[in-house]
């Protein structure tokens, strides 16, 4: 497994879902893990990408603004002692 991937967390499953489904048809990589426990608050699922794929990822967010974003988020290290969360600046 990969020790380094982005993520986007939502207080809402049903965007989680619905930002996973318009990844995927835009031909992006993206899967739904549960959420690490440095992002406090929310349904407890995020989405998962790759984090080359971060400017393509934000683009298909800003078309679907799909409401209830907690974040985006570098992490470092999953299931780790030495996991890191970095959140990611949405740009453009």
């Amino acid at each position: 497994m990969e020790s380094s991937f982005g993520i986007a967390s939502f207080r809402s499953r049903t965007q989680v879902l619905r930002l996973e489904d318009a990844l995927r048809r835009a031909g992006l990589n993206a899967g739904v893990i549960s959420t690490p426990r440095g992002v406090a608050m929310g349904c407890g699922l995020s989405v998962r990408f790759d984090l080359n794929q971060t400017p393509q990822v934000m683009s298909v967010y800003r078309r679907l603004n799909p409401g209830a974003l907690i974040g985006f988020y570098r992490v470092d290290h999953f299931g780790t002692r030495n996991m890191q969360l970095t959140p990611l600046t949405p740009r453009g």
